[in-house]
C-alpha cells in the first residue's frame, strides 16, 4: 500500500493566510458597494431606514443554495448576516427597540435578525417598543409575538389591534431556560423570579426540583437576573446572556419543559416588504356574532388555496363578547392568490387590518 500523503501544516497555514487575505478583500469590496448604494438612495431621495428586510431574506436563501459545506447552512448565515449588519451600519446606522434591560431573549432575537453591528435600545414594556418606533426615536423594534408551548402575547396582540405600524419581519429564537443564582444549592432557594412566561414553561421542572419555592412574576428574565443578582436566597429564570451580563452562575441549565420551546419574535416598523416568494400575512378581522359567520371568514382562504398557518381570538374591546381574530397566512398580499381572497374576505367581515406581509424566519 503506497503511503498516505499529508499536506505539510506549515503549507497549510500558509493557504488559510492566504485564504484570509482574499476574505478581508472582497469583504471590504462588500462594503465599498454597499457604501455606493447608500449614496445611490439619498441622490434618490431616499431618506429613513435602509435596511430592507426582503433584500436581507432573499440574499440569506441565496447564500443558503449556494453553500456546498462543510459549514452549516445556519453557520453560513450567520456569518453573512454579521457582514451585511456591518454593511448596513456604514450606510447608516439602525436604532431597534427591544423589550429590555439588557440580556433577554428579545435583545438575543434583535441581535439574531439584525446582526450585532445595530444599536439595540431597552425599553421596558411591549407597549414602549411601538411606541419608541411610532415616536421615530428607533427605526424598528422586535417585540415576542408567540411561544410554542404557551401561545400567543396577548399585549403584543392588542397593541398590533390599535398601532399604525406594520410587521415587516420575522425571527425565531430557540428558549433555552436556566437557573441562575449564587445559592450553592437547590435547598437554599426561597424564591424564583422570572417572567410569566418562563415560569409556565418550567413548570413541571419546579414542581419537581423547588416545589416550595415561592415563584414571583416580574417584567423580563433579565429583570430577573438584576434582582437575584444581590439576593443568595433567590433564583432567576433566564438565558445565558442574562447570566453573563449579572455574573450569576448556572446552578441548572435548560430547565424548560420542551427541547424544542421557542419563540416567536415579530420586527415592527413603518416599512412595508416586498415579495420574495417565502412570505407570510398577518390580519385582523371581526364579523358579526351570527351562525356560520367564521366559516364565511374562512371559506375565501380554501376557495382561494391559500395556507391559513394560525388563528387566535382577542377580546374587541368594543362590546361585551365581541372579539376580533387574529390570521396568519402563507403568501404576500400582493400575491394573486392572496389578493383574491383578501379582497372577498374584506366584503364579508365588518373590520378588516393587514398588519403586513413579510419575509419567513429564514434560521
Amino acid at each position: 500500500m503506497p503511503p498516505i500523503s499529508i499536506t505539510p501544516l506549515v503549507e497549510l497555514r500558509e493557504k488559510i493566510d492566504a485564504v484570509d487575505a482574499q476574505i478581508l478583500q472582497l469583504i471590504n469590496q462588500r462594503a465599498r458597494y454597499a457604501e455606493e448604494v447608500a449614496k445611490t438612495k439619498l441622490a434618490q431621495g431616499e431618506s429613513g431606514s435602509f435596511y430592507r428586510p426582503d433584500r436581507e431574506s432573499l440574499v440569506l436563501r441565496r447564500i443558503q443554495d449556494l453553500n456546498a459545506g462543510p459549514l452549516s447552512n445556519e453557520t453560513a448565515m450567520r456569518f453573512f448576516r454579521e457582514l451585511m449588519s456591518a454593511c448596513l451600519a456604514l450606510e447608516k446606522p439602525l436604532d431597534v427597540a427591544f423589550l429590555g434591560p439588557e440580556g433577554t431573549f428579545s435583545q438575543q432575537a434583535t441581535f439574531k435578525h439584525f446582526g450585532h453591528a445595530v444599536k439595540t435600545v431597552p425599553v421596558t414594556s411591549i407597549s414602549a417598543v411601538f411606541n419608541a418606533v411610532e415616536n421615530g426615536s428607533c427605526a424598528f423594534g422586535v417585540v415576542p409575538i408567540e411561544n410554542s408551548t404557551e401561545g400567543v402575547i396577548s399585549h403584543t396582540l392588542d397593541c398590533l389591534l390599535t398601532s399604525t405600524l406594520q410587521i415587516c419581519g420575522e425571527v425565531e429564537i430557540r428558549v433555552q431556560q436556566n437557573l441562575l443564582t449564587h445559592a450553592k444549592n437547590l435547598n437554599e432557594i426561597t424564591e424564583i423570579y422570572s417572567h410569566a412566561q418562563s415560569l409556565a414553561q418550567c413548570r413541571q421542572w419546579l414542581e419537581t426540583h423547588l416545589p416550595n419555592a415561592i415563584q414571583t412574576s416580574v417584567s423580563s428574565n433579565a429583570e430577573a437576573a438584576r434582582l437575584v443578582a444581590s439576593n443568595p436566597n433567590a433564583a432567576a429564570i433566564a438565558g445565558r446572556i442574562a447570566a453573563e451580563i449579572y455574573d450569576l452562575p448556572i446552578l441548572n441549565a435548560n430547565i424548560e419543559d420542551d427541547a424544542k420551546n421557542t419563540t416567536r419574535f415579530i420586527i415592527i416598523g413603518e416599512q412595508t416588504a416586498v415579495q420574495t416568494g417565502h412570505d407570510k400575512t398577518t390580519l385582523v378581522v371581526s364579523t358579526n356574532n351570527q351562525s356560520g359567520a367564521l366559516y364565511r371568514m374562512l371559506e375565501p382562504f380554501a376557495k382561494a388555496n391559500v395556507d391559513m398557518l394560525s388563528i387566535e381570538s382577542r377580546p374587541s374591546r368594543q362590546g361585551l363578547w365581541e372579539y376580533v381574530f387574529f390570521i396568519d397566512i402563507a403568501g404576500h398580499r400582493d400575491d394573486e392568490n392572496v389578493a383574491n381572497a383578501l379582497t372577498e374576505l374584506k366584503a364579508k367581515v365588518s373590520m378588516f387590518k393587514c398588519l403586513g406581509s413579510y419575509p419567513q424566519a429564514v434560521f
